[in-house]
């Protein structure tokens, strides 16, 4: 019988995790739901410097030392040589790194058949973020992830990926990458390291909420469970993949409300 420390329930205190894009809507809410399972949370940010201390604080104001556990620190996914510096920084404060969690993403809203508006330059943006970005992450985190045998990765997707229904065709496209990443990396770096996504549907963040109402409501009326996923549910799943979910890698966990099945 196989014996191996994997991550199980309730054993995540004392074990780091990296969150980049930690400081947005959807990134904040996976640092809150690690922090209260005992994770020590670095929450990654590149230009959210101001709201990712604040969510330290936060989260801080929960732990039962006076000292933080947590701490922001600078996660520019497109630099390569920021996030070796970063992984030595994560090694000389906690000695280790047990989940990565890909969250930073980039979008903006063109419309499927205006291809003018989808420039070289926002093609560029979107896939050197969210493709580019993960597979830089997990090659600067990749030996304190395998220090333990149970390191996780958790790539935040869509489930764009599969209906290619979302913010713009590109970003449709980069998360369908991510998906495939997801398994070609699961393969790859087994048995060390597990790589999961998660796939939301429309997650209700401030930014969804200030966006038209009627297209928002027709969102919700297409989702079999007739609402919108919520931040915290996003978070909550990572959370399962690094508790519930410990022999699964490379898949992903649609996070949706049954929106596939309209």
């Amino acid at each position: 019988m196989h014996d191996s420390n994997v991550t199980v329930p309730g054993k995540l205190v004392g074990k780091v995790a990296l969150v980049t894009g930690g400081a947005g809507g959807i990134g904040s809410a996976i640092c809150r739901a690690l922090a209260e399972e005992g994770v020590t949370v670095v929450v990654g940010y590149h230009q959210s410097a101001a709201a990712a201390k604040a969510l330290v604080t936060a989260m801080s104001s929960c732990a039962t030392s006076a000292e933080s556990p947590h701490i922001a620190l600078a996660a520019p996914v497109t630099d390569s040589i920021a996030l070796a510096g970063l992984a030595q920084e994560i090694e000389q404060r906690f000695g280790r790194l047990d989940v990565l969690v890909n969250c930073a993403g980039v979008t903006r809203f063109v419309a499927h058949a205006n291809l003018a508006e989808l420039d070289d330059k926002l093609i560029d943006e979107i896939f050197s973020t969210n493709v580019r970005g993960p597979i830089a992450l997990v090659r600067a985190m990749k030996s304190l992830l395998q220090r333990h045998a149970d390191g996780l990765v958790v790539n935040v997707s869509s489930i764009a990926a599969k209906s290619a229904m979302g913010s713009n065709i590109a970003y449709c496209a980069s998360k369908a990458a991510l998906d495939n990443l997801t398994k070609s990396l699961a393969r790859a770096l087994a048995p060390d390291i597990r790589v999961v996504s998660v796939a939301p549907g429309l997650v209700d963040t401030e930014f969804v909420k200030q966006l038209d109402v009627r297209w928002r409501d027709e969102q919700v009326t297409r989702t079999p469970l007739s609402r919108l996923c919520t931040p915290t549910e996003v978070g909550q799943a990572v959370v399962a993949c690094a508790t519930h979910f410990v022999f699964s890698t490379g898949v992903v966990f649609d996070v949706d409300g049954g929106r596939a099945l309209l």
